[in-house]
Formats: C-alpha cells, sequence, structure tokens
C-alpha cells in the first residue's frame, strides 16, 4: 500500500485593498475645459497610475495610487489644471484601491 502525501503551497500577495490611494475631488470648472486630458498628461509624466474622471455634479474625480510624487500632481491639480480650467477646492482623500493600475487614464 503506498501513501500519498498533499503539500500546501504558500503564496504571499499584496491583495488589492491593501493598496493605498488618494481620492481628489475636484471643484470649480473642470468640465467642459480638457482638464482630465490634462490631468492624465500630468500623471503619466509623473509616472502615477490611477484614472480622472468627470462626476454629474460638475466636480472632476481622481484616484491616484500613492507614490512620492503624488503632492506634485496635488499642486498641480491646485494651481494650473488646463489652461481654461478654474479650481475652487480641491478634496483629498486616503482610501484602499478597489483595483490595481498599470497606468493612468480618463474614465467617462
Amino acid at each position: 500500500m503506498s501513501r500519498v502525501f498533499h503539500t500546501r503551497k504558500c503564496f504571499s500577495y499584496q491583495k488589492m485593498s491593501d493598496i493605498m490611494a488618494k481620492k481628489i475631488i475636484v471643484h470649480g470648472k473642470v468640465q467642459g475645459v480638457f482638464f482630465r486630458d490634462y490631468t492624465r498628461k500630468k500623471a503619466t509624466e509623473l509616472n502615477l497610475k490611477g484614472y480622472v474622471g468627470n462626476m454629474p455634479d460638475g466636480t472632476v474625480k481622481v484616484i491616484v495610487e500613492d507614490d512620492e510624487r503624488i503632492d506634485e500632481l496635488i499642486q498641480w491639480l491646485k494651481l494650473k489644471g488646463s489652461p481654461s480650467s478654474r479650481v475652487d477646492k480641491v478634496d483629498i482623500e486616503d482610501i484602499k484601491s478597489e483595483e490595481t493600475f498599470t497606468g493612468f487614464e480618463i474614465r467617462h
């Protein structure tokens, strides 16, 4: 009679919910002024991962994974944005990411 032994393999991985990110809501004249496109370009230039999208209330939402250059994007959002935009207020919240990003994109 032969015996069969089963072994368990243990894998180490990072759950998606363990990835910290920032949820940034930008208020002002930020829709219809290419704000999302300029934000995507700036975030890509900074090698950040996440997305930007218009919200039904007229704001723009940015989700970006935590990175050492995130403060640079936040300052850019507050002070520059797109040439035709007007930023009145920026709300920032720390969140756990619900997904893993491979780059920075515009979402509709």
